[in-house]
């Protein structure tokens, strides 16, 4: 089956306090998104990259290219209102009838390529693969300020990305309208009957949302 990867970057950089968006900071020299792509160009040089951006940004991204020379192939679509509809906008750029698509997070740069080869693996046997870690806390199920209790850690997973999904699944489930409890593909795929597959992932594929995450990854893309 032919393999593609939609890379979603629509995100701001509120919590980043700063006033670039968080995937065209600077980490070890180049824009966070440049290190997620060149992380799935290293996987496969056949690898059919999507990268989705705000329409506003592509020229700025565009001045990012050409300043770092970053010269890697890939196609690049319009985001959407949601995620949902980025996502969605992406899937309809592939003609392909059947496939595997592994959506990711432009602002998960620390991806290795064991995972994104064990999610494609998966999703060709299994139909989904989702990637997650188990929690390394302690957590409470909060029912209101003075009303909570504590709960089995092993029951729950955190959820990361990449989420790789047989194609003619993909395009069935997002064949239908969004809801808001649509938070990442694995919940849009749930919604329309399909069995979600989880997979290990690394705690080091961290999603770059505060100054912090930001400071770790400099660090570890050092090492």
């Amino acid at each position: 089956m032919q393999e593609f990867a939609i890379i979603v970057a629509g995100g701001s950089g509120s919590r980043m306090k700063s006033d670039i968006s968080k995937q065209f900071l600077s980490i070890n020299g180049l824009p966070v998104l440049m290190h997620t792509i060149l992380a799935f160009r290293t996987y496969s040089a056949a690898l059919e990259i999507i990268v989705v951006l705000p329409e506003n940004q592509f020229n700025f991204w565009r001045e990012l290219c050409q300043l770092h020379e970053f010269r890697q192939s890939y196609r690049l679509v319009a985001g959407g209102e949601t995620r949902f509809h980025s996502v969605r906008n992406g899937l309809d750029q592939i003609v392909t009838v059947e496939g595997l698509v592994a959506v990711h997070d432009g602002v998960r740069p620390i991806i290795s390529k064991q995972i994104i080869a064990e999610s494609f693996s998966n999703s060709r046997e299994y139909g989904t693969a989702v990637v997650s870690v188990p929690l390394k806390d302690s957590i409470r199920i909060v029912h209101s300020k003075n009303e909570n209790k504590t709960a089995n850690r092993a029951d729950f997973r955190l959820i990361q990305t990449p989420q790789t999904f047989r194609l003619d699944w993909m395009r069935n489930a997002f064949d239908t309208p969004y809801q808001e409890t649509f938070t990442d593909c694995a919940s849009v795929l749930e919604a329309k009957g399909y069995p979600i597959h989880l997979i290990d992932g690394e705690y080091e594929n961290i999603k770059i949302t505060t100054p912090e995450d930001l400071l770790w990854a400099e660090v570890y893309l050092r090492k």
